[in-house]
């Protein structure tokens, strides 16, 4: 069956997995960005009689140890933890995308260079990196997503190298050489809105990884820093085994909101794959 590009995001909705993803993405994130609107209370209120209240009329969600309104908190979590998770992947595609043009469009012997650098960033995993620099430099949020972009570039330099070299002597790059194009604009204008849909779908899955990887780094301390709400960190208080036990409800909501926006994020992944696979311009 034929389709037309204008059909993509409609074809994406009608997707069996990607009109979930989308509705989990976005009631997810609008009920963060809405969240003064939700909820009547501020995300640092403290309440010292009403600490470690279960789920009522009054606390959705409960409260923490402070007294503070866990239902406010998660929420606005999902502010943090999905500007990080969206931020870290706009610095690492956009990186990823620039080394991985140049070397498959350049080859020799600026390939070479640019394959022995991801081959020494892909011995060390990325998480590991960030754990020993924000360790050392006592980072916060802002460093957590400098870092995270910085070393989670391989895979879309991967796939946009493997584009390119694939592409690079196709015959409309041939022809915008003859009419006098130079490298960089054949690189940009020619070659890369014909290789965008597929680094789209990487970009996508790259996300939930970030999430996912802030969630971690967070409860371990190491990524976004109280009184500052992120899922990691509001997750950091099922490390008592007493919470972990009789207070569900101070880890179980943000453990599902991760759950839930990284599975959306896959949905719509696997949707956007399937819509702009090479059969879909067919």
């Amino acid at each position: 069956m034929k389709h037309g590009k204008t059909s993509v995001l409609k074809d994406v909705w009608n997707h069996k997995f990607g009109r979930l993803g989308i509705l989990f993405i976005s009631i997810i994130a609008i009920s963060s960005v809405i969240i003064p609107i939700l909820s009547p209370y501020s995300i640092d209120k403290i309440d010292l009689i009403d600490c470690y209240s279960p789920p009522s009329s009054s606390h959705l969600f409960g409260t923490d140890e402070l007294g503070r309104d866990v239902f406010t908190r998660v929420f606005y979590a999902g502010r943090i933890s999905i500007l990080v998770g969206v931020s870290g992947t706009f610095i690492s595609v956009l990186l990823g995308i620039f080394i991985g043009a140049v070397a498959g469009y350049f080859g020799g012997i600026v390939d070479s260079i640019f394959l022995k650098l991801h081959e020494v960033q892909y011995c060390f995993p990325a998480i590991i990196l960030v754990i020993a620099l924000m360790s050392i430099l006592n980072g916060g949020t802002v460093e957590l997503i400098l870092f995270l972009g910085l070393f989670m570039w391989p895979t879309t330099f991967r796939v946009t190298r493997n584009l390119f070299i694939s592409l690079k002597n196709e015959d409309y790059v041939k022809s915008a050489k003859l009419m006098g194009n130079n490298s960089f604009a054949i690189m940009f204008k020619q070659i890369l809105p014909n290789v965008f849909p597929t680094i789209m779908v990487n970009a996508t899955l790259l996300v939930a990884q970030m999430i996912i990887l802030e969630t971690a780094l967070s409860f371990l301390g190491l990524g976004v820093q109280p009184p500052l709400p992120s899922w990691g960190n509001m997750l950091n208080a099922a490390r008592d085994l007493t919470v972990l036990s009789e207070m569900w409800w101070m880890w179980v909501p943000p453990g599902i909101l991760v759950f839930l926006f990284a599975l959306g994020i896959n949905f719509l992944g696997d949707a956007l794959n399937d819509v702009m696979s090479p059969y879909y311009w067919k």
